[in-house]
């Protein structure tokens, strides 16, 4: 009787058990037993913050900075006004012909000279960009940066939304290709200045894409002085291109050799790269965010334990961790620069990045493009320019984490404002024009520092959903100031210097009034930003 209850008994289990055994929560759905983490904590404790996955990440994806130089700076070459020779050996200034004492070939009669290696030297002999037809030669250089500035708002737009950092810049650099080909078969200048367009807008985009996709995969603490060596990358093309614009002195095969560079990136280093952690997680791709932060684990050789997972900064800093917050948080979150122009922590970044760059943009280029004017070996001018900005990368790489950004960014740019005011007190020509000169070197000194410290400055003080878009911005705004450059170097005495030099103070003025970034996390959310703005408000 017994044994005849207890097997009744063991039935009734049996079926009450479950055939199937219960679901195991999603670690997403708020179980206790997983460990939430935004991407800087997990970098910090479990994958490293700079190992060796960072590092061949950080090379590989800041080589599209040094295409980015080629296609911006090979105006320099392309457009340059080549020396002339007479045809006859006599005539003077009354003669009606050539003579080699003339300062222009505006002075001379047509037919008496000719361009030192023919028409197609550059753009300049070819479509006879010379005395009233001058102005073409900076209207050309300044569409391109106009295009530049339209291109940089569209994809810093996009490679926040659908097509990501990698995305956004496998476009570029197909579309660069193209357009830089295309340009060396312009039959006018017409077709160059409209070719010269569609690359400068291909071109505006690369830059930041590429300092985007290098520095978010890499930690807090390293980040700064990684963000500030991007730019060597820029000025090792700039060096780069003065050896190939010497080998190609005709400005079609020029424009070819440029942009095949373009074509090897995108077939030989864009494979090897990754899409960004960050913006798989706002778009709610936590899967593929959580491989690629295994993969960076593994070949920093370190693992992530079990119950690690990833998740946004204001789902990680909410304690209730509710279930409907953590609903939305598998969708894919966007924003856009409406967001940061409604929040009132962003819209005043937003406008200081903006003025800050059009300002040391100018200044920058500006002294960089008079350069040009010193009647020495153009091939080698750019070449010494490119080297003699590596020093003022390495100093505010250096002091970048020593002193902080805020401090930094207004420093370096009333250095350069301040050597750029005591060469347009002095007087030029004569001896005089030796120090004009060290004072124009010191300038750009300077201000090659700033604009390398503006792109982390701006990266760190906007959340991730909208970085891109911030960055687009202000990037927009530098190819504005770039524009303009050109416009102001032609003033021509000291009145550039003294243009330079205030944009430089007023520059480091309005940084005062940002917030410093050092050792502070990388938010993705607008609201992640908000709650710890308001934290800090608080304390």
């Amino acid at each position: 009787m017994s044994q005849t209850s207890s097997s009744d008994q063991n039935d009734r289990s049996d079926l009450q058990t479950p055939l199937l055994p219960p679901p195991v929560k999603d670690p997403v759905d708020g179980d206790s037993k997983f460990e939430k983490l935004c991407i800087d904590d997990m970098l910090g404790k479990y994958c490293g913050e700079f190992g060796f996955w960072q590092k061949k990440h950080f090379i590989l994806a800041s080589l599209a900075w040094a295409l980015e130089a080629f296609h911006t700076m090979v105006m320099i070459f392309a457009d340059r006004e080549p020396k002339w020779r007479c045809l006859d050996a006599g005539g003077g200034p009354d003669s009606g012909g050539c003579f080699p004492d003339a300062t222009s070939v505006c002075e001379l009669k047509p037919g008496s000279w000719e361009w030192i290696g023919g028409p197609g030297s550059s753009t300049v002999a070819e479509f006879g960009l010379i005395c009233g037809q001058k102005y073409k030669v900076g209207l050309v250089q300044a569409l391109f940066f106009g295009g530049g500035m339209i291109g940089a708002g569209v994809f810093g737009h996009l490679s926040d939304s659908r097509l990501g950092r990698k995305g956004s810049l496998i476009v570029v650099c197909i579309l660069k290709a193209i357009f830089g080909c295309l340009t060396a078969l312009s039959p006018g200048y017409w077709s160059y200045v409209l070719f010269r367009i569609l690359t400068g807008f291909s071109t505006g985009g690369a830059g930041l894409c590429s300092f985007v996709l290098s520095t978010e995969p890499i930690g807090p603490s390293k980040r700064g002085i990684a963000g500030m060596s991007t730019f060597y990358f820029f000025s090792g093309g700039i060096a780069i291109l003065s050896g190939i614009a010497y080998s190609f002195q005709t400005w079609r095969p020029l424009y070819i050799a440029s942009s095949l560079p373009s074509i090897l990136f995108l077939v030989t280093v864009l494979p090897f790269l990754s899409e960004s952690p960050r913006w798989c997680l706002i778009r709610g791709k936590i899967n593929k965010a959580m491989k690629i932060m295994h993969n960076i684990a593994k070949s920093n050789g370190k693992s992530l334990p079990e119950g690690i997972i990833l998740a946004l900064d204001d789902d990680v800093n909410d304690n209730k961790q509710s279930n409907n917050k953590d609903a939305e948080s598998k969708e894919a979150i966007t924003g856009s620069i409406v967001d940061v122009l409604r929040s009132p922590v962003t819209r005043i970044r937003l406008f200081l990045a903006v003025a800050i760059n059009f300002l040391c943009s100018i200044a920058y280029y500006g002294l960089s493009l008079n350069v040009v004017n010193l009647g020495t070996n153009l091939y080698l001018n750019v070449l010494l320019n490119a080297v003699a900005e590596m020093p003022a990368y390495m100093l505010t790489a250096i002091l970048l984490d020593r002193f902080g950004r805020k401090p930094l960014a207004i420093g370096t740019q009333w250095f350069s404002g301040l050597f750029c005011i005591m060469g347009c007190l002095l007087k030029w020509g004569g001896t005089l024009q030796v120090v004009q000169m060290i004072c124009g070197i010191l300038g750009i000194f300077g201000m090659a520092g700033t604009y390398n410290l503006l792109f982390i400055y701006t990266v760190e003080l906007f959340p991730t959903v909208v970085r891109n878009a911030a960055l687009g911005c202000a990037t927009q705004a530098a190819q504005m100031g770039a524009i303009l450059a050109p416009f102001v170097v032609v003033l021509g005495g000291g009145l550039p210097f003294a243009i330079f030099g205030g944009c430089g103070i007023l520059g480091g003025i309005l940084a005062f009034y940002l917030p410093e970034t050092l050792n502070k996390p990388l938010y993705d959310t607008m609201a992640g930003m908000e709650d710890a703005e308001r934290a800090c408000t608080v304390v």
